[in-house]
């Protein structure tokens, strides 16, 4: 089976069809990536098949969810090299997605595959997380966050949840660990106005990865003082 194939087979077993044009589209994803690899450090992970497993079909598990739905205003918060974001992007043109990161050149290497891929309804955003969480237009303004590998959920959740309108998600994405992190970030939950609905499991196709995505719904608005300012969630977390 070739790489492709893999791609292919491996949507298709977490419940996502693919047309020939996303197809295309995300293959051209992962050479743009690769391309803008060689000039700064975007993934370490340079392997074709190996992206399309733990890059590609890793973010798609997000959408596996049935969470994100038609219309959605959807935010990918430290998206980085654009996991889960632009994949998620790529195969769902119905919504509108903003990717929020913290470096300037990935923010530009975003917007750079952004234009060569025509995607629509996309706003890159060079910004720390705690910054545009006070900010009207962006505080408690998604349906729909995502998140994947950032930071421990006890930070994670005062970078996140201050976005996420009341009656929307937070879409988490954790390895193994994560039932310690949902022990440490109880109470950060809670007090941001979010509250564990489920745990989903995923084990990625053609490998021996576990994955889980939290999900966790926003119940009430986040209290006017979260989140704190910049370097703060991380220095001293919510308990």
């Amino acid at each position: 089976m070739n790489n492709v194939d893999i791609l292919i087979k491996g949507l298709e077993s977490l419940g996502m069809g693919i047309d020939a044009e996303k197809l295309e589209k995300l293959i051209a994803f992962k050479d743009i990536l690769l391309d803008w690899n060689e000039k700064i450090n975007l993934t370490s992970i340079t392997d074709e098949k190996e992206i399309y497993i733990k890059h590609l079909i890793d973010s798609v598990t997000c959408l596996s969810s049935g969470m994100i739905k038609a219309g959605d205003k959807v935010i990918d918060i430290g998206t980085g090299a654009g996991f889960p974001g632009m994949v998620i992007k790529i195969l769902r043109d119905d919504i509108s997605m903003t990717l929020l990161d913290s470096l300037n050149k990935r923010v530009i290497y975003l917007e750079d595959a952004a234009k060569r891929l025509a995607l629509n309804q996309v706003d890159i955003i060079h910004g720390r997380a705690e910054e545009f969480g006070v900010k009207q237009g962006y505080r408690e303004s998604f349906d729909i966050v995502l998140s994947r590998a950032v930071a421990s959920l006890n930070v994670l959740a005062e970078y996140c949840v201050p976005y996420v309108k009341t009656g929307g998600y937070f879409l988490c994405q954790k390895g193994p660990s994560y039932k310690e992190e949902l022990e440490e970030a109880a109470k950060a939950v809670e007090i941001l106005g979010g509250s564990l609905e489920r745990v989903e499991e995923y084990r990625l196709p053609y490998s021996d990865i576990t994955h889980y995505i939290l999900v966790i719904k926003k119940i009430k608005n986040t209290p006017t003082k979260y989140p704190r300012k910049p370097g703060k969630p991380a220095a001293s977390p919510i308990k």
